[in-house]
């Protein structure tokens, strides 16, 4: 016999084990990513348009639960939460008024608590119109607008204008289809 010869073959498993080692490897990767899409992430598609150029209809985004575990929502933050008015619907739109804060919209231009010089609105698309507010923005709680202020239902026109910091689901990162942006 030549060495080719004396090679031992490996043992086959049997069927069913090999079934069983299947099944448990994709249960585990189900367990995993229901974990992480429940715990670490929000995976969502944005339905209008209310975000515009910024994020478009029908894209589709990731948010990081984990960073207002840390921190708070930032002005400027994009943000997915629950919809004051139906808990049921999840909103993705951009923090403007922080807690305390007393917000003004005078023709199309956000002011905070009676500044002479409004924000800055380059991630707004078009110019916006109309004179909105004072709104207080109570403690805990968030002023949200799309940046496509024209054709946005944001907390200017919501029954429950403020957005509780706790039903901030996470703050949005990157588009991921159709193409691959950082948003953050």
């Amino acid at each position: 016999m030549n060495q080719d010869q004396t090679i031992k073959q490996k043992p086959k498993k049997p069927i069913g084990a090999e079934i069983r080692s299947w099944v448990v490897t994709i249960a585990l990767a189900l367990v995993l990513a229901l974990c992480i899409n429940q715990f670490v992430i929000v995976n969502a598609t944005v339905p209008t348009g209310s975000m515009e150029d910024t994020i478009m209809p029908q894209d589709r985004i990731i948010a990081l639960r984990l960073t207002y575990y840390v921190s708070h929502p930032q002005r400027g933050d994009i943000v997915v939460f629950r919809f004051p008015d139906n808990e049921e619907l999840l909103y993705v739109k951009r923090v403007i008024g922080l807690p305390g804060e007393t917000v003004e919209i005078r023709d199309g231009r956000v002011y905070i608590d009676g500044s002479a010089e409004p924000l800055p609105d380059e991630y707004v698309k078009g110019r916006p119109t109309g004179n909105y507010g004072p709104y207080e923005v109570p403690e805990g709680c968030y002023f949200m607008l799309g940046d496509n202020r024209e054709n946005s239902e944001d907390s200017r026109f919501w029954v429950n204008k403020y957005v509780q910091e706790d039903k901030i689901l996470g703050k949005v990162y990157f588009r991921y289809f159709p193409s691959l942006d950082w948003l953050a």
